[in-house]
C-alpha cells in the first residue's frame, strides 16, 4: 500500500497516511478537525526490498569461474616517449 502526504490548509499540519489506492482521499484534518486537507503530489518512493538481502552469488551461473592467477596479473604499460613538439636544442 502506498503512503500519501497530506497538508491541512487551515493549520499547516503535514502528515503521511498509509492508504490503499482505492481509498478516498482524506478530507478532515486530524489535528484541527476542519475539512481542509489537501493531498500532496510527491515523487514517490523507490522499491523497497525486504528480507535478508541479495548477494552476488544469487544470480551467478555455474559457468562463471574466478579469474586465474595469470589473468589477474596486470599487463605492462608501454614506456613514455618524447612528444614530437619538444626539442632539446636551445634557441639563441
Amino acid at each position: 500500500m502506498p503512503t500519501y502526504d497530506y497538508k491541512c490548509n487551515s493549520c499547516d499540519y503535514l502528515f503521511e497516511e498509509l492508504q490503499s489506492m482505492k481509498d478516498e482521499p482524506l478530507k478532515i484534518c486530524p489535528k484541527c478537525n476542519k475539512e481542509s486537507l489537501q493531498k500532496l503530489i510527491g515523487a514517490g518512493s523507490g522499491m523497497i526490498f525486504k528480507g535478508s538481502g541479495f548477494y552476488l552469488t544469487d544470480y551467478k551461473s555455474s559457468g562463471n569461474k574466478t579469474p586465474t592467477k595469470e589473468a589477474a596479473t596486470p599487463t605492462t604499460t608501454p614506456k613514455k616517449t618524447k612528444s614530437p613538439n619538444t626539442t632539446s636544442e636551445k634557441k639563441s
